[in-house]
């Protein structure tokens, strides 16, 4: 494995493994009346974007950084184009993410549903069911949100992070197998509009 897919493995592959427990119920959290409002409100505006289109800065666990623009229409569709010199392309379609590096000339593809950003391209997304928040957390301006597939309490969560008033998502973290986190943070967001169906078919 080649250090650049490293630096996008722990954003596409499945929610990472945190702890082996056979038969484990999913964690569980006790909501009080303001987490719950607050999850209804983010249900709600995640719910209402279907289109977006970013620059996104990326953090990699070894610290490395790269950028981009980036394109989401849901439901299952996203794209990742990363700028120069960074020789790395990832799109999302027809329940695939696909991930290229032109320099190698490699092309590995996941179902769209075993990865933590598949929870963000789905049509509705609901914070419950087979989604269980583990925990919020209130910094100044801002809101985390972490959660974990309910059906696979041994695997690891994904965070979201979003604006505290108007609840604009801002960023999502990601940790790996090794407890190693890749982040990555969203910038001159454009909200609606459409986008060239092209963009979300994998042609390298």
């Amino acid at each position: 494995m080649n250090r650049r897919t490293l630096v996008l493995l722990p954003l596409l592959a499945p929610l990472p493994l945190l702890a082996r427990a056979a038969g484990a119920a999913a964690p569980t959290t006790a909501l009080s009346p303001r987490d719950q409002a607050d999850l209804a409100r983010i249900e709600a505006s995640l719910n209402a974007i279907r289109t977006l289109k970013a620059r996104f800065l990326q953090v990699a666990p070894n610290g490395s950084v790269a950028e981009g623009v980036a394109w989401m229409e849901r439901p299952g569709r996203m794209r990742f184009e990363y700028d120069p010199p960074t020789p790395l392309l990832l799109v999302a379609g027809h329940g695939l993410f696909f991930f290229h590096d032109s320099q190698l000339n490699q092309t590995t593809n996941l179902p769209l549903s075993a990865t933590p950003l598949g929870l963000l391209l789905r049509d509705n997304l609901h914070l419950s069911g087979d989604v269980t928040v583990t925990g919020i957390q209130r910094l100044p301006g801002q809101i985390q949100v972490t959660m974990v597939r309910t059906a696979s309490p041994d695997e690891g969560s994904l965070t979201l992070v979003f604006a505290d008033e108007s609840l604009a998502l801002q960023q999502w973290s990601v940790v790996d197998a090794q407890r190693q986190e890749t982040r990555v943070r969203l910038f001159r967001i454009e909200l609606g509009g459409s986008f060239d169906p092209k963009l979300f078919i994998f042609n390298p």
